[in-house]
């Protein structure tokens, strides 16, 4: 197999470019679909409102699975990169883990949310705690759902396919996603990612089955994969990876999660839909996991960020090469309108004025303004989609899990001051912790630790301190 990336197009029939188009055209014709179900309604302006940004709390089961399934795996480059060069501790690391924090979910937080009745995740953490905790959750909103790392894949994409630079592959594609994401709310957000779901999915499956197909399975992969590529850590210490055990816990925080529940018709849909969802996750993390390992074992000297790409387009015959770079186009796009759609809510809801808060406009000039600023950090973070989940995940896991959980279990004693003073301590310590120089021992403790006890420090000690300022001023002299 030839790993060069300028082969990559040339690989492509006219049948595999109809197939893509075919795809393509699909899925906007949906995003069409969900902006005309959505002037049929001829809704009043609250309700309108409901609908751009929960589709009227009327999310069934299946539109649920494939919203949700869809929207959690823009990624691909990401995690084909950490299995071309690790093997399955890409699917510990980012599998496994998610497992627990997505069953833990569906388990225990379904319920405790749903009688809140809110729009978004800050304005649900607004109700819990207070006012300042809502804007402060909608920072940290906003920068968990930046699409950084799926503007990169996005870019990784189209350079893999028509060369050039990764900037402007990264500004045309999600240029594109911006002008489509204006139209139709989450409606037709939901409406595009069913499409998306079952193109993704049948897209990794189809490796999969080409390469046991072609070269054997199990036995093949240990024959020509260095022995680390079999081991849970992958050659990484134990503390490195239970740091990303941490990030996935950061899904309990998770923008996305919180609004397909929120927009679910029922609690019980909510439940049911996120575990029949981690079953499909399971498979795919499956498919992406070994497909990216028999990649490694076949062309080690390709690119690992773009090696699964030009893999299946070696391997796929005619028609279905098409196909299959329609899924793995469909699984960013479908994450990252999502993440747009979500950012611009953010903006225009959760932190703009109220003069202007929850007009059209400033919604589109939300996604607009995400869109520039996901172009100019994924530049900044020079293309590493790794570095990207790492950083963000590590601040949102260490400042934000923890206040909000010890609100979901502790109703009514987290003062609103008292998560502010958590969050900022998280932020300070990780921040400190980050570009501290380290050796020895301090070397190996992640930046992700120091946040979580700087977060419970502030979380304890707040209520210490307010006893004995409440002291102090009873008892001046």
């Amino acid at each position: 197999m030839k790993s060069q990336l300028e082969d990559s197009s040339s690989l492509l029939s006219t049948l595999d470019w109809v197939v893509f188009a075919a795809t393509l055209l699909l899925t906007f014709s949906f995003v069409i679909f969900g902006e005309y179900k959505k002037r049929r309604l001829h809704l009043k302006q609250d309700a309108e409102l409901l609908d751009l940004i929960l589709m009227g709390r009327q999310l069934t089961l299946p539109f649920f699975i494939a919203t949700l399934v869809a929207t959690w795996y823009g990624g691909i480059f990401g995690v084909t990169k950490i299995a071309f060069e690790k093997g399955i501790y890409n699917f510990v690391t980012q599998g496994l883990f998610w497992y627990i924090a997505y069953i833990i979910f569906a388990l225990f937080l379904v319920n405790r949310v749903g009688h809140y009745q809110a729009l978004t995740l800050p304005d649900l953490v607004g109700k819990m705690f207070g006012r300042k905790s809502m804007y402060i959750a909608a920072g940290f909103n906003f920068f968990n759902v930046l699409p950084i790392a799926y503007a990169i894949s996005l870019g990784l994409f189209g350079q893999t396919l028509f060369g050039g630079s990764l900037i402007f592959n990264m500004s045309i594609g999600v240029g594109i996603t911006v002008l489509y994401s204006f139209f139709g709310g989450f409606r037709a957000v939901v409406y595009s990612d069913l499409i998306q779901f079952f193109v993704m999915c049948l897209g990794v499956f189809l490796v999969l089955f080409f390469s046991v197909y072609h070269y054997g399975g199990l036995d093949f992969l240990q024959a020509n994969l260095p022995s680390t590529h079999f081991e849970a850590t992958g050659g990484e210490g134990l503390a490195t990876t239970l740091v990303w055990g941490f990030i996935a816990l950061s899904t309990l925080v998770d923008p996305n999660f919180y609004q397909r529940c929120f927009a679910a018709r029922s609690t019980k849909v909510a439940r049911k839909g996120i575990l029949i969802s981690t079953g499909v996750w399971l498979c795919f993390d499956i498919c992406t996991t070994f497909g990216a390992m028999y990649a490694r074992a076949l062309i080690p000297e390709a690119d690992s960020s773009s090696a699964y790409l030009t893999y299946a387009l070696q391997l796929l015959p005619d028609g279905l090469r098409g196909f299959m770079l329609a899924g793995i186009l469909a699984t960013i796009l479908s994450t990252l309108d999502s993440y747009l759609f979500l950012a611009g809510t953010t903006v225009s809801f959760d932190l703009a004025p109220a003069r202007i808060k929850n007009l059209p406009w400033a919604h589109h000039l939300g996604i607009l303004l995400v869109g520039l600023l996901a172009i100019l950090l994924a530049t900044i973070f020079e293309g590493n989609i790794k570095s990207v989940w790492k950083t963000l995940g590590s601040y949102s896991a260490s400042c934000l899990l923890l206040p909000v959980m010890a609100g979901h279990l502790f109703p009514g004693k987290i003062r609103d001051n008292q998560f502010v003073i958590a969050c900022f301590l998280g932020i300070i310590g990780t921040t400190l912790w980050r570009h501290s120089t380290r050796t020895g021992f301090a070397g190996e403790i992640d930046e992700l630790y120091i946040g979580l006890l700087s977060t419970i420090c502030g979380l304890l000690l707040y209520p210490v301190i307010m006893k004995l300022t409440k002291k102090l001023n009873s008892h001046p002299h």
